[in-house]
Formats: structure tokens, sequence, C-alpha cells
């Protein structure tokens, strides 16, 4: 018998208007800028589907209440033995913008309107992934 093991990855691209939450996340001391700024993502737990795992993370990492407005892609990738299926939300909120509070993982966020993303963003799969939910 085979030990298949998959992984439910999430992305939330949170929308208020016509700006989109970005949020700046530590990578790796090793690198020259530590910190990036990416969407909030995270993972599925066990039995949960990834509808109620988008809203989960993205409440858990900003306080902020979310519709899901669209699934805008999906991506795979193995990891070892495992394999990781990942799924990308286009996720509405009517909170105020200045409503959001950071977990501690997270140093600061910033509300950018789809035009503005490449003169603040300079995180490559970032930008790879507004142009992969076509929101320019």
């Amino acid at each position: 018998m085979e030990n298949n093991r998959y992984r439910i990855l999430v992305k939330g691209i949170v929308r208020k208007e016509n700006r989109y939450l970005s949020v700046e996340k530590w990578y790796d001391d090793n690198i020259a800028d530590p910190y990036q700024w990416e969407f909030i993502d995270g993972m599925a737990e066990f039995g949960e589907s990834p509808d109620a795992a988008v809203m989960r993370v993205i409440k858990e990492q900003t306080g902020l209440t979310t519709t899901i407005a669209s699934i805008l892609y999906t991506w795979t990738f193995m990891l070892g033995a495992e394999c990781n299926l990942g799924l990308a939300y286009l996720c509405d909120t009517e909170m105020s913008e200045d409503s959001v509070v950071l977990i501690d993982d997270l140093r600061d966020y910033k509300w950018i309107e789809a035009d503005e993303f490449s003169e603040y963003i300079h995180n490559k799969r970032m930008l790879e992934d507004m142009d992969r939910a076509e929101l320019y």
C-alpha cells in the first residue's frame, strides 16, 4: 500500500474596494532583505475545507473577517514525498483598512492599488501572483 501524503495550502488575496492587502513577512536572516511583501497564506488543518481554511488564516493573521469572491488559481509542488496543493483566493472585506491587527510573525502591512504594486513590491513571486490572478 502506498503512503501518499498531501498538504493543502491557501493564499488569501484580500481586497477592500480597489486596494489589496500585502503583509511584510520574515523569510531568512541569510538574505540581504529578510522581510518580504506577500499575501496572507497558510495551511488547511486536517479535515478543514480550503474555503474555511483561507478565511480562518486571514482572520488569525490579520484580524479581518472576509468573504470569498472567487478562486483565482491553483498550484502544486512536491516537497520530498509530500504533494502540496495550493489554492489562491480573492477575498473581500468590509472592515476598515485600519482594522488590521497582525500576528507577531508579520512586521507591517500596506493596502496597495493593483497598478501600484510594482512600485512597492519587489517580491517576484508576489508580482507573479498578481499577474496570474489577472488583477492588474
